[in-house]
Order: structure tokens, then C-alpha cells, then sequence
């Protein structure tokens, strides 16, 4: 999925017909790419954590507590994934169901 979003960044807007070519000058901070990337890098790191410790608490190695911690942010970080999708499937049908 991440290797799709790094095919983003070679897309260059085209021009209108009725606007002028002159060259803008390259937006500062994170692109939208970018930020996806990391939200979704984030949300992997979390997600492997969790597993880790629910893995140590198995077999004894660590606190209740940490695993209990561990366990509840993985699930927050994969309720915020779920939701990005959601709203960015909601967007294309929406897109989908306009008139051309």
C-alpha cells in the first residue's frame, strides 16, 4: 500500500486551459503523501508493539499493565486507520457518483 502512495508523488497537475504556465513555488511542510505515509508507518510501528508485548505477557516477561497499554494503543491506532479508510472510500464514491 505504501509503494502505491510513492507512486503519487510522480502525478504533476496539468494546466487549465485558461490558466497561465508560470511555475509556482513548491508548497512548504509535509505533502499529503507524506503525512499518509507517516499516519500509516506510525500505525504499523504501534500495531507490531502490541503484538510484542502481547507476546512477552504470554510468556511472563511483561507486566499485565504494559500489555493492557500496549494492547489499547494498537487498537486505537487501527480504529484511525479504519476511519481514514472509510473516509476516503466514502470520497471516491462519491466522486463516482457525479455527473460528467
Amino acid at each position: 500500500m505504501i509503494e502505491g502512495l510513492a507512486a503519487l508523488g510522480t502525478l504533476s497537475p496539468s494546466l487549465s486551459a485558461g490558466a497561465p504556465a508560470s511555475s509556482a513555488a513548491p508548497a512548504e511542510g509535509v505533502s499529503f503523501e507524506e503525512a499518509l505515509g507517516q499516519a500509516i508507518g506510525s500505525a504499523v510501528d504501534t500495531l507490531q508493539t502490541g503484538e510484542a508485548f502481547a507476546i512477552q505477557g504470554v510468556q511472563g516477561a511483561a507486566t499485565p499493565m504494559k500489555v493492557v497499554e500496549s494492547m489499547m494503543d494498537a487498537q486505537r491506532s487501527l480504529q484511525s486507520v479504519l476511519a481514514i479508510r472509510d473516509r476516503i472510500v466514502s470520497a471516491y464514491q462519491e466522486i463516482a457518483r457525479m455527473a460528467i
